[in-house]
């Protein structure tokens, strides 16, 4: 694919699964919970004035990245250049030099880097994307572009996925260069495009296009993860993404004999595929837990004083409100059926019909859901991938966890960092193809009634502003310990 690099003269062409459940480490919580009494990380040494400022920053970018539409919608069909000029923009304001990839025309990637005071350090790359999806303004209380606060809350499209971390990296990187202050370690900002769609004009093409601009880092942090969970006690727990699901979509087609719609048809293409649907759709997937899903119910199992039984983790599902949805789909392979494809008129039975199915993967159980997607459709039914990814999971253990657990705790004494396995991807998949490990780190204490997962893609998206402080701060202390 050809690229474009924007310059002041305008644009040229740039040159091993689980098999028995695993005893989670009784010392790891401890572990955590003792990271608080880091006296550097007690307290910000900011003062009151600094803080406010820093708050003001990150809700007013927040509020002008939603009123600037960026929308995704797929095939290729999105435009990223107004919402990377603004992030060009309020960089270069305070003297932060970066540069706009673009994989076609419109599709722009933001790259900036903050030099750190330990150049034998590697660096960490610190990521957001541009994009959203689309939204229905008919659907929506307010307008999704408004970017208004209400309720204490910023709404919009983009509000939490992800113009919200957007804004807070952004409010960071101008603090710090207003102030002169230099991280510990090199940070390498990357604002992606066409994370909505698969990555190929954003985190994918910059990996495969512009491998340099990740030299010299072996570590990232980005979205959906840090947010917090009130359990039924009143405890918070803050999830930290630490891995993620593959991804497997597939066509299924069944071929038939075409015909009129008022004879016998023993072959009917329609009448195929619909079982094989059925089947699928209606298939009970058995428990399969990874490391990580063990680490988080045993700590959800402690926190609210519920049995654990390794064996079954969903009675503790509830233990955690409206995540449940979301948590409840990472212990098991996952195909939902999407999309029907078949026929077209009321009279004629057609020769083929085709249908997709979303098929998500645990880490380590790929090769298991393939073939019982085979099985269960039977040998006359074509398997076809339309689209694939790789599934991640990482140790919720060393400096950088630490610093994220630190940096939490720097602003709620009383949290609970805990690692999870998220249901969808983001680009640390792509940045894992150079070796670089990523975590979902955009932190967020959320009101305890917010339907927190709903709220992604969904209509009347919205972010807490106090979360956004909070937020920012955490960020901002991770930061200065990483």
């Amino acid at each position: 694919m050809q690229g474009y690099q924007r310059t002041a003269k305008g644009t040229k062409p740039l040159d091993k699964p689980l098999d028995k459940p695993e005893e989670v480490p009784n010392n790891l919580f401890t572990k955590v919970r003792t990271y608080a009494m880091t006296t550097s990380h007690l307290a910000s040494t900011a003062t009151q004035t600094e803080r406010e400022a820093l708050e003001s920053d990150v809700i007013t970018l927040c509020q002008e990245m939603i009123r600037i539409p960026s929308v995704n919608y797929g095939d290729g069909k999105g435009d990223e250049k107004a919402i990377s000029d603004y992030v060009v923009s309020k960089l270069a304001e305070v003297g932060i030099a970066s540069t706009v990839y673009e994989s076609a025309p419109g599709r722009c990637n933001v790259v900036a880097r903050i030099s750190g005071s330990d150049m034998e350090r590697p660096g960490l790359v610190l990521h957001g994307h541009l994009d959203v999806v689309p939204a229905n303004a008919d659907d929506w209380s307010m307008d999704p572009f408004g970017g208004e606060i209400r309720d204490g809350m910023i709404w919009g499209r983009g509000a939490l996925d992800m113009k919200n971390m957007d804004a807070m990296i952004l409010a960071v990187a101008r603090k710090w260069a207003r102030s002169g202050y230099k991280p510990p370690r090199t940070i390498v900002l990357v604002f992606f495009a066409d994370e909505e769609a698969g990555s190929l004009y954003g985190s994918r093409w910059m990996v495969k296009e512009h491998p340099e601009v990740f030299a010299g880092c072996n570590e990232a942090i980005s979205e959906v993860g840090g947010f917090s969970v009130t359990v039924e006690n009143g405890k918070r727990l803050y999830f930290v993404e630490a891995a993620q699901k593959g991804i497997h979509w597939m066509r299924l087609t069944a071929r038939g004999r075409a015909g009129h719609g008022s004879m016998i048809n023993d072959e009917n293409a329609i009448t195929a595929l619909s079982q094989a649907v059925t089947t699928i759709g209606n298939h009970e997937w058995p428990q399969r837990y990874t490391k990580t899903v063990r680490i988080l119910f045993e700590k959800v199992a402690r926190v609210t004083g519920k049995p654990y039984n390794a064996e079954d983790l969903r009675p503790l599902l509830p233990e955690i409100g409206s995540m449940a949805r979301m948590i409840g789909a990472t212990l098991q392979n996952t195909a939902n059926p999407t999309l029907l494809e078949a026929g077209y008129k009321a009279n004629v039975i057609p020769q083929s019909a085709s249908a997709v199915i979303d098929g998500r993967f645990l880490p380590g159980y790929e090769d298991e859901m393939n073939a019982t997607i085979r099985q269960l459709v039977g040998p006359d039914i074509e398997v076809e991938t339309i689209t694939r990814d790789i599934s991640l999971e990482v140790d919720f253990e060393g400096a950088l966890v630490d610093a994220m657990c630190n940096s939490i705790l720097s602003e709620d004494p009383d949290g609970i960092p805990v690692p999870y396995l998220m249901s969808g991807g983001t680009d640390n998949k792509a940045l894992s193809d150079l070796g670089i490990i990523g975590f979902g780190f955009s932190p967020l204490k959320l009101p305890p009634e917010l339907d927190f997962a709903s709220l992604f893609h969904g209509v009347d998206e919205r972010v807490p502003v106090d979360g956004l402080k909070f937020g920012v701060h955490v960020l901002e202390n991770f930061l200065e310990n990483c």
